[in-house]
């Protein structure tokens, strides 16, 4: 193949058409179902094609992170103009719902701030110009929007991670089957140890994981209006 006719076909396979493909994949069968053999069947193409764009499959997974990451930022910027409070939860809530649309998507995002790859200073830029919009003091800027950060992510990838177990779970239990037999576990612990945890499975039986989740990012705003 001449050099002319390779850069032809590199540039007809683009870069958002192969991370799309790769989102797919990742999407329906998870990390392991990504391969560049599945990938080049998929793009109907051959390796060399992809191999132009992205150098291994580290690098793919990275690229296909900071893609939906940053789709899920937009949307929640886009959502909600009316103010820094409403925006925060835009994109707090864009997060959320990007993680549990893509089930992969939490452990990438571990990974990603374990090697401090892209996405870490896109999400600490879109938290934090909110968190600035708020007037928290400069000094504690960093401890803010770390506490949000780190909320957004964990809730949203304990959230996920619950929603697979359920999918996946031998028994065939769905989500409120769950939660019932959690609760009614809970309702049967002894009453002098666990008084706190009897109180709450009824709660729990029924929360909205949504709600719940938006509820935290109001403690935490709560908290910034009285420091």
């Amino acid at each position: 193949m001449t050099a002319t006719r390779k850069g032809r076909r590199s540039a007809a396979l683009s870069r958002e058409r192969i991370v799309e493909a790769a989102v797919e994949l990742l999407d329906s069968g998870g990390e392991s179902a990504l391969t560049f053999r599945v990938l080049t069947e998929r793009l109907a193409t051959g390796p060399g094609a992809i191999y132009w764009h992205v150098a291994n499959k580290d690098e793919l997974l990275a690229v296909a992170t900071d893609g939906v990451v940053a789709d899920a930022l937009a949307v929640g910027s886009e959502q909600s103009p009316a103010g820094p409070e409403d925006e925060l939860r835009a994109v707090a809530l864009g997060l959320y719902e990007a993680i549990a649309a893509h089930p992969w998507l939490g452990g990438q995002l571990s990974r990603q701030f374990t090697r401090n790859g892209p996405v870490v200073p896109r999400i600490y830029e879109s938290i934090g110009r909110r968190v600035r919009a708020l007037g928290v003091p400069e000094a504690t800027w960093f401890v803010t929007t770390s506490v949000l950060v780190h909320y957004v992510l964990g809730a949203a990838g304990q959230n996920a991670a619950n929603s697979a177990s359920a999918r996946t779970s031998a028994d065939g239990a769905n989500r409120a089957d769950f939660l019932d037999a959690v609760s009614t576990a809970w309702e049967e612990l002894d009453p002098d140890e666990y008084s706190f945890a009897r109180a709450i499975a009824g709660q729990m039986r029924d929360h909205d994981d949504r709600e719940q989740f938006l509820a935290g990012i109001d403690l935490v705003l709560a908290g910034l209006r009285l420091s």
